[in-house]
């Protein structure tokens, strides 16, 4: 069985700075892409931004240039890095994990329980 703990959530005043943290643990073999999503009230979930066990990246518009993903391969672990906070980046957030795991090695893709983003005007 795998798991995806997140922590780091929080409330920070406009331009401020949190970091993410999401540790995958269980009986994983690999871990392929790992992601954040994010989902405000009303509205559907949307990527935040991916990172590949390469290290190539792909973000969402709305956070280059103040977001930052990372991956600590060894642990298992994505981190996300959040400057200049901004009041709509108000939301719950997610770890994805694209992996393969158990005793037969077969792909799998978890989600995080999500850790809550409050962002102050």
């Amino acid at each position: 069985q795998v798991q995806l703990v997140e922590s780091g959530g929080g409330l920070v005043q406009a331009g401020g700075s949190l970091r993410l943290s999401c540790a995958a643990s269980g009986s994983i073999f690999s871990v392929n892409v790992m992601g954040w999503y994010r989902q405000a009230p009303g509205k559907q979930r949307e990527l935040v931004a991916v990172i590949t066990n390469g290290g190539s990246t792909n973000y969402a518009d709305s956070v280059k240039g103040r977001f930052t993903i990372s991956r600590d391969n060894a642990k298992n672990t994505v981190y996300l890095k959040m400057n200049s906070l901004k009041a709509e980046d108000t939301a719950v957030y997610y770890c994805n994990a694209d992996l393969i795991a158990g005793s037969t090695w077969k792909r799998f893709n978890y989600w995080g329980q999500g850790t809550q983003v409050t962002v102050s005007s």
